[in-house]
């Protein structure tokens, strides 16, 4: 078991090392620094197993068998635009950004208005034009000290998408980060990273979604760093619909300033293991924090979603949902962790984790968790599990309408609490089209109870 461990470990390392050949004089530069440390902490902690209490409900052996090979270079694998309207979300209007296998396409990306100041791009060019923003911010809040796959993003960090909002600025279209997987000759890993700095009393829309154009295996390791300055709001909706055979894990960082708004709407509907980790860090008093989330898992997937808020100061608000629908032989797990530090009285925090088991084989494993060094606060947390309800069922067929249909009203309508939070009307309707389309799936054999 030990040899097996540090052949995984060594195949990456070797890979670094091929990766620092290729650097082209870049090896003496601080991020060089920082990845050359995060390839060695790699090397330290390995993949987590189910021994991780972090882990303790998904088992990533599957995943850390596979000698997924980096991808280095950026490859269209001839790409055109027409490949990008099989996937629905979305309005060609919106300013959109595009990564391919992690690495950013100027061809396919469409940027066209956007106020002055504001950037959008290529997080490689950033590094290089704008370091004045990137360095204080990339790898200081997605720490690779404690986190295998954060290290391992870090380690091989290139491209990905940045966007920077300077002060007082409102952008009122939707930014889409596009993010496609697409052919490689073998398994590979694609490490999109996305850096997100926001002024003071700035406002935007972000839609981050995650396709595959391929049917092979591969690995989508997804590291976002957000930061929010003093009063400024953003809804960051998160769109994962990836194929059966890939793997994700997004790691998403959210640092919070004094009177700033963040609303959070995760969902999830691909991938045969998926792993999200959501952290938001309430730095500053009269902070408001959402997040909302839903997974539909069918077949034999595996969906995690770990979440964390952190109260670091006092007078602040956070609310969470999240709902998951598990039918066939998936398994769906929820962690939610509420952190309220001494100095944060006055908090006011809710959780609420409610789950529809659709099988006799599927199964949820939900835990949440309130860790409360304050005295003065309200905070709540709850977790629900259970089947399509009986009454409910009579009572549609009684109205004429066939057993399918009433039991995909009831689902519909447990998904719908989720996907109507999210503000954009035109990402509603597309949600709502993926739902449709999740419900098919357990038409072809999976029995529903």
């Amino acid at each position: 078991m030990m040899e097996t461990k540090d052949k995984k470990k060594n195949w990456y390392l070797s890979n670094f090392e091929v990766f620092e050949k290729n650097l082209d004089g870049e090896t003496s530069s601080q991020l060089h620094s920082i990845r050359k440390d995060a390839i060695s902490r790699f090397v330290e902690l390995g993949f987590p197993t189910t021994h991780d209490e972090e882990w303790k409900y998904t088992d990533v052996a599957p995943l850390a068998r596979v000698p997924f090979q980096p991808v280095f270079r950026h490859r269209l694998d001839k790409l055109t635009m027409k490949d990008l309207e099989r996937f629905p979300l979305g309005n060609p209007s919106w300013n959109r950004l595009v990564c391919v296998n992690g690495f950013y396409s100027k061809d396919l990306s469409s940027i066209t208005s956007l106020p002055p100041g504001v950037r959008l791009g290529s997080l490689a060019t950033a590094l290089k034009s704008d370091s004045g923003i990137t360095e204080p911010h990339l790898t200081r809040y997605a720490r690779y000290d404690d986190d295998a796959f954060t290290a391992l993003s870090t380690a091989f960090l290139q491209d990905g998408a940045f966007l920077y909002i300077p002060d007082g600025i409102v952008i009122e279209t939707p930014i889409h980060l596009l993010f496609v997987s697409t052919g490689q000759e073998t398994e590979f890993i694609s490490q999109p990273r996305i850096l997100i700095v926001v002024g003071k009393s700035s406002q935007a829309t972000i839609v981050e979604t995650h396709v595959s154009l391929t049917k092979n295996k591969y690995l989508s390791n997804a590291v976002a760093e957000i930061i929010l300055g003093e009063n400024a709001v953003m809804e960051y909706d998160k769109v994962q619909e990836e194929s059966d055979s890939s793997f994700h894990i997004g790691t998403t960082q959210v640092h919070l300033s004094r009177n700033s708004n963040f609303t959070s709407n995760s969902i999830s509907f691909g991938g045969a293991l998926v792993r999200n980790n959501l952290t938001a860090v309430l730095n500053g008093e009269g902070v408001e924090c959402t997040l909302n989330g839903l997974y539909f898992a069918t077949g034999e997937q595996h969906v995690d979603n770990h979440t964390t808020v952190d109260h670091v100061k006092p007078h602040c608000n956070s609310h969470e949902l999240y709902k998951g629908i598990l039918a066939g032989k998936s398994r769906g797990v929820f962690n939610g962790k509420i952190f309220v530090r001494k100095d944060a009285q006055k908090t006011d925090a809710k959780q609420t984790n409610k789950n529809l088991v659709l099988s006799d084989d599927a199964m949820i494993d939900t835990k949440p968790q309130l860790e409360i060094f304050a005295n003065d606060v309200k905070c709540t947390h709850g977790a629900t599990i259970g089947q399509l309800d009986e009454d409910a069922i009579f009572y549609l067929r009684s109205r004429g309408i066939d057993l399918t249909a009433a039991r995909e009203i009831l689902i519909y309508a447990f998904a719908s609490a989720v996907i109507n939070r999210i503000k954009i009307e035109l990402l509603r309707e597309d949600l709502r089209h993926l739902l449709h389309v999740q419900l098919e799936k357990l038409h072809q054999g999976e029995v529903i109870r």
